[in-house]
């Protein structure tokens, strides 16, 4: 077999890999390591998510010698059913290990292992937009659930007559930014509308956006206070005894950008401060990283082209059922699966396009 262990390590840049681990191993182990939490946690958290790639090389590595040693008694001639079989096995396990350690090669930027912070907005459409926001918050909060990703609820406005003007998640987990990115944009839903007497067909937009959630340490960044507007204000739950009847919310608006955060979702005012900050911070961070306007509009969330510009994907329920991914062109017809929160395949497809674009 022609494939060899070194042609492995060099598809995969595992050397490259060794350097870098080395590289955050000596930070880890200097004296004053643990003197900055926030940052020291995020290096240790990079380091372990380097070390998983090489351990699933390692074990890749180990299935390739067992199965070059089968195909070395087959080309001498040695072969019967059981030992077919056992290589076939071997085989496909090979074979899963090599798309699983392709896909974590592929999350090679800076934020690609940060928790993130994912938004949806309705755009055009009215009620039945609104509606489509809370059926995305649905779909993701499932997807959320199946990468055993930790979420919160930070911020959230109902609709006038139903679903949700915006929700704001906190997502954490391995490489969470790395595939929610890959979400951002806006999404859009053709069906026949509920909230319409004539059950007319009705188009509806939403939009996503993803950022990076970054640790205050972490951020090189300072902010006159005087450029900072604070309000308070009731949240948006639903009633009830356990209703809350203070103005523990707190949205924070950064007056030069216009970039707004907000928390509600503790009943103590200082908890949603700081909440509300660290999303500000985060967005003032990437903001800052930013070049181009656009970009900075996106930061913004401005809400003036959530229509058909900008779409990345389109679900249809009626006349027919397709999912289309207008980026990678992937399409898929099992809705609910995806409205059940399956999007690895279009997280995949894109990922694979943005490696492709890099070279």
């Amino acid at each position: 077999m022609e494939i060899n262990c070194i042609f492995l390590e060099t598809i995969f840049d595992i050397n490259h890999l060794k350097s870098q681990i080395c590289d955050l191993e000596a930070d880890v182990s200097q004296d004053s390591f643990w003197d900055e939490n926030a940052s020291a946690q995020k290096i240790f958290s990079n380091l372990s998510a380097m070390k998983k790639k090489l351990s699933e090389y390692s074990d890749l590595k180990e299935s390739f010698n067992e199965l070059q040693t089968y195909l070395d008694l087959f080309v001498d001639g040695v072969s019967d059913s059981d030992l077919e079989q056992e290589a076939k096995v071997l085989f496909d396990k090979f074979k899963d290990q090599v798309d699983r350690l392709s896909l974590l090669m592929l999350f090679n930027q800076k934020y690609d292992n940060f928790d993130c912070i994912l938004s949806i907005v309705s755009g055009a459409g009215g009620t039945d937009a609104q509606d489509w926001t809370q059926m995305l918050s649905r779909m993701y909060t499932r997807f959320f659930e199946k990468q055993s990703f930790k979420y919160e609820m930070v911020d959230f406005h109902y609709g006038d007559e139903a679903g949700l003007k915006d929700i704001t998640f906190v997502v954490s987990g391995d490489y969470a930014y790395g595939k929610l990115i890959n979400e951002k944009g806006v999404h859009r839903l053709v069906r026949q509308s509920p909230f319409n007497a004539n059950n007319k067909r009705q188009t509806s937009f939403a939009s996503v956006d993803v950022i990076p959630q970054i640790n205050n340490d972490n951020i090189n960044l300072t902010i006159d206070p005087k450029e900072l507007r604070i309000d308070t204000f009731r949240s948006s739950g639903a009633g009830g005894q356990h209703v809350n009847k203070t103005d523990s919310a707190v949205r924070i608006t950064h007056i030069p950008s216009g970039i707004v955060a907000s928390s509600q979702n503790s009943r103590s005012q200082g908890a949603n401060k700081d909440v509300a900050m660290n999303l500000l911070m985060s967005r003032l961070m990437i903001l800052k990283e930013q070049e181009q306007k656009d970009q900075l509009d996106e930061i913004r969330g401005e809400l003036t082209q959530i229509s058909w510009g900008n779409q990345i994907r389109s679900y249809v329920f009626h006349p027919y059922k397709l999912v289309k991914d207008l980026r990678t062109q992937l399409e898929r017809r099992d809705i609910q699966s995806i409205m059940d929160g399956d999007l690895d395949g279009f997280i995949e497809e894109n990922l694979k396009k943005r490696v492709s674009h890099e070279k």
